[in-house]
């Protein structure tokens, strides 16, 4: 009976493991997060050919049909030549892809073997970090959070399954490695101890389920969601706020990066609180409580209460996210979103003012967002640039955009900002349009490059 029950068990965890093409998910139209642990598992239908079941799901979940069109308007304008191809990728959410971001404080070797058996990389250089990093969180390999009981595997599950004919395989065998692909990240990005992993095709790794007392060993994000924590560049011993925080995969990504004074979490709204507080209660061990706390201030309001307070700000900014907004439930939700859309820039800059008040002088604020939107993106940070004389734009792209351009298709120039969609924002002053790359970059989603929308930009308050 044992043997029986552990085939069987067996049985139906590869059955679960399987690649699988991913629908797109609903998210609440103010998150940056599109990842899978907000998403239903969607199981691919027997007997039915590939094509057959992407037609079945497309019918079940089209695309909202004002929300294309104002993107077309938009977007064919904006990011020219690029918008097309990006069109392509996001009406296609079967070809999304997902990066595996590991948990420093929870042992990750096995995890780390079946990536790479698979064809998986790794997107940064890494620092050689021992599994637990140090004595304070030692207890946590000692107790349940052992690799084989916090794992989705069991213990022998790697050596059932050689490299050949492991469980997780891309969908063709038809598919060859990108040359670039297979080579390491550039060296000229410092090395790090954040370790994400990403394949060429939409392949997903099975969610892992929270519960309380044991850490998850990953996290399923889109990889661009990283690049704002890299510009952030946070190091030990710094006192850092996360001003957008739920719901917490950029918190996560920071605590991976660095092990800060302090890391506030800040969320005002009560049910996306809930659910920053069990991501990170799934990610970081209790002995980081004193370290990462949540808060639960306005925003807008935030730098008035807490002055000069932070070595860093990230300001994950609430977006019209591509994305999800795509694919809204109705052509009246997508009409909702829409005339919201023209509301968020004034949103956005507020928050950013608020971001640049927080900070020390000398300290650094990144801003990002999730949407290809120019009126969320370079015209905000424009706007706040004209009315705050102490804050001063860096230029991310040798720092990010050059050492990351085999993963990441980088728009190269932001359009005008003095259009119909964005009346309400200034012309780009002076100093940035010397030099427009200045107030940031931004990911397009592109094929076989599907990461993204992200936008990013670091602002440094002088002295």
């Amino acid at each position: 009976m044992y043997n029986y029950m552990l085939s069987r068990h067996c049985f139906l965890l590869t059955i679960c493991l399987k690649p699988r093409r991913i629908a797109p998910t609903a998210v609440c139209s103010v998150s940056c997060y599109t990842g899978p642990d907000a998403d239903p598992q969607l199981r691919e239908r027997r007997g039915a050919n590939k094509n057959q079941v992407t037609k079945r799901r497309r019918k079940e979940r089209p695309s909202c049909q004002p929300v294309l069109d104002n993107f077309d308007q938009q977007y064919s304008q904006e990011l020219g030549d690029l918008w097309p191809s990006a069109r392509a990728v996001l009406l296609d959410p079967y070809s999304w892809q997902y990066g595996v971001m590991l948990n420093r404080f929870s042992a990750v070797t096995g995890i780390t073997q079946i990536l790479q058996s698979q064809g998986f990389s790794t997107l940064l250089p890494q620092n050689s970090v021992s599994p637990l990093l140090c004595n304070d969180f030692s207890t946590i390999s000692n107790s349940k959070h052992q690799a084989g009981k916090d794992s989705p595997f069991p213990p022998d599950y790697i050596s059932k399954f050689p490299p050949n004919d492991f469980p997780l395989q891309p969908e063709s065998s038809s598919h060859v490695l990108p040359q670039d692909l297979k080579s390491e990240p550039s060296l000229s990005l410092p090395r790090s101890t954040l370790q994400c992993y990403i394949h060429p095709y939409p392949l997903r790794f099975p969610s892992q389920a929270h519960r309380p007392g044991q850490l998850k060993q990953y996290y399923l994000l889109n990889a661009a969601s990283l690049l704002p924590v890299l510009a952030l560049n946070v190091t030990d011993g710094e006192k850092v706020l996360d001003l957008c925080s739920a719901p917490g995969g950029k918190a996560l990504a920071i605590m991976q990066c660095a092990t800060p004074a302090l890391l506030c979490c800040n969320e005002p709204d009560p049910h996306r609180r809930d659910w920053l507080s069990k991501t990170l209660e799934s990610f970081l061990p209790p002995s980081l409580t004193s370290r990462v706390t949540v808060s639960a201030q306005d925003g807008c309001s935030f730098g008035q209460s807490e002055t000069g307070e932070y070595d860093k700000v990230l300001v994950d900014a609430p977006c019209s996210n591509d994305r999800s907004w795509l694919y809204s439930s109705s052509s009246q939700q997508g009409e909702q979103r829409l005339k919201e859309r023209a509301r968020l820039p004034a949103l956005q800059a507020q928050l950013l003012r608020s971001a640049l008040t927080a900070v020390r002088p000398g300290g650094v604020v990144v801003y990002s967002t999730c949407t290809l939107s120019s009126s969320e993106n370079y015209a905000v940070v424009d706007s706040v640039l004209n009315d705050c004389p102490e804050a001063e734009p860096e230029d991310l792209w040798e720092e990010i955009a050059v050492p990351l351009s085999k993963y990441f298709t980088f728009s190269h120039a932001h359009p005008d900002l003095d259009t119909p969609q964005k009346p309400s924002l200034r012309p780009l002053n002076g100093s940035s349009s010397s030099n427009p790359r200045r107030l940031g970059i931004l990911v397009v989603p592109q094929p076989g490059r599907t990461w993204g929308p992200m936008f990013l930009s670091r602002i440094r308050r002088r002295k």
